[in-house]
């Protein structure tokens, strides 16, 4: 079979996390998972294009050497800010009752879908993905499986659309045009994170998905095997780490060092540790200070209250908190922090377990952090793009074509029988030109040239985007952290 590659760029607040997978078949096999601190980032969104690219040309730069493979386009996954989610539906009749239904008409009636959807604001709106709900037939009333391969005179599908900002989505071109890389795909992460980390069982009972990074929290209802719902806050780990770095007076770079070392939510649940104190040393002014375990994890807890709270009212919103018999997975950064689980079931009532990417639906070759939650969205990219037979982002590095020797002149015999090329007279011009003979130089490889504009093809069936803001409970407490830019989210 075909050996393909894939790259998927996990554009994160705080992190850039960059995957490469070789693809043979059905089979995904993870060679290279790195991560790095990002920049020109916001609300998981590109704000700063130029400082964006900065992290991303190095991650690229580094695989590049390592794996010795040319990277020529990445799949890159689109925001969870700013988005909504919409209903849209589309029917087509069929000419011949006869055929059966194919996967094709299913493929064609999602587009008809799309296209046909009334966006309130085309200018600055895209639709970032759709998600199908149901389907009906003559007789049947079901999920696409149910469908496929039924006959009937007609084919009704209703979608779950989801409609983001068309801004951001430039912004990511720009960034990705001055990393010197092109756009294969953009993907929508909700969905392919679910594929990733949830089971079988979970998505088809009811489970909620809460996806934690460091400046947006995003939940993903499932259930019957469909991603139901989707909603999201700006609020994360980079809120709880403002928060250390406000009442503490440190930097930002110690606040979150100190965080994923100490940080822990529950202090009443720390028992021993909550008697340490942590000495703060200034080397500058040969000071320190001391800071509690204790107070540090009641700084921690009253953030992820907040967090939860906002959760809990989107879980509430989704009609779907009564049929949630799964619970709640907890994946992304954010369900590193110590007691985090254990807090959301203790005020949810909910069972809770942390998501990890599934080891059954990928290999790894060795790479470290790819089972760990913060892994989950770059996982589920690489699977989603996976099930594009034709996506191959990287091709090998090119090689240096063998030299060939110039044609060697025959001799031929003079009249006394012997070679010889030249006359007697020709020995001193022959030897004038051999001292002007310069040794030849090796050649150089010339660079793979990457196209200045990226590829689009993704997008031809995406039309539109998304409206500003969060209405509802906690709409005033957005707007306000929307304008505070001391916070870097």
């Amino acid at each position: 079979m075909q050996e393909r590659y894939i790259a998927t760029v996990d554009l994160g607040t705080s992190k850039l996390a960059l995957c490469v997978a070789k693809v043979v078949g059905e089979n995904v096999q993870i060679i290279y998972y790195k991560e790095r601190p990002s920049d020109g980032m916001r609300y998981n969104c590109v704000y700063n294009p130029r400082r964006a690219a900065g992290p991303l040309r190095a991650a690229i730069a580094e695989a590049e050497d390592e794996l010795q493979i040319k990277i020529l386009q990445v799949v890159v996954g689109l925001p969870r800010y700013n988005v909504r989610q919409e209903t849209a539906s589309a029917k087509i009749d069929r000419s011949d009752p006869s055929v059966l239904i194919e996967e094709e008409e299913i493929i064609n009636l999602k587009s008809m879908a799309l296209d046909s959807y009334p966006l309130t604001d085309g200018s600055n709106e895209l639709i970032y993905g759709a998600v199908p709900q149901s389907f009906r037939t003559d007789d049947v009333i079901g999920n696409e499986e149910d469908v496929v391969g039924t006959s009937s005179d007609s084919l009704t599908g209703n979608f779950k659309i989801f409609v983001g900002k068309k801004k951001a989505v430039r912004n990511i071109d720009i960034m990705l045009n001055d990393a010197g890389v092109a756009l294969a795909q953009a993907i929508f992460p909700p969905a392919a994170v679910g594929d990733a980390v949830l089971k079988n069982d979970e998505m088809a009972n009811g489970v909620a998905l809460l996806e934690m990074g460091a400046g947006v929290t995003s939940v993903s209802i499932y259930q019957g095997g469909i991603m139901r719902y989707f909603g999201y806050i700006p609020f994360g780990g980079k809120s709880i780490t403002t928060d250390i770095r406000l009442e503490c007076a440190f930097d930002d770079v110690l606040a979150e060092n100190i965080k994923l070392a100490f940080g822990a939510c529950m202090p009443e649940k720390l028992q021993t540790m909550g008697d340490k104190i942590l000495q703060i040393n200034d080397e500058e002014n040969g000071t320190y200070e001391n800071l509690p375990v204790k107070y540090l994890s009641e700084i921690i807890t009253a953030r992820c209250k907040e967090i939860i709270a906002a959760m809990l009212f989107l879980i509430q919103e989704s009609g779907f908190a009564d049929r949630l018999r799964c619970g709640i997975v907890l994946t992304g950064g954010g369900a590193n922090l110590v007691n985090l689980g254990n807090m959301i079931k203790e005020i949810s009532g909910y069972n809770v377990r942390i998501g990890f990417p599934l080891a059954s639906r990928f290999s790894s070759d060795g790479c470290p952090g790819i089972g760990e939650a913060e892994a989950a969205t770059s996982i589920g990219l690489i699977l989603e793009a996976a099930s594009d037979p034709y996506l191959n982002c990287i091709e090998e590095a090119a090689k240096p074509e063998p030299e060939v020797s110039a044609p060697v002149e025959e001799v031929k015999p003079d009249e006394s029988g012997q070679g010889n090329l030249f006359q007697p007279d020709d020995f001193g011009k022959v030897e004038k030109k051999i001292k002007k003979i310069q040794p030849r130089k090796q050649e150089k490889v010339k660079p793979v040239k990457l196209p200045k504009e990226p590829k689009h093809y993704i997008w031809t069936k995406l039309n539109k985007i998304f409206n500003d803001g969060f209405d509802g409970l906690f709409g005033d407490i957005y707007d306000e952290m929307g304008d505070n830019k001391e916070g870097g989210q």
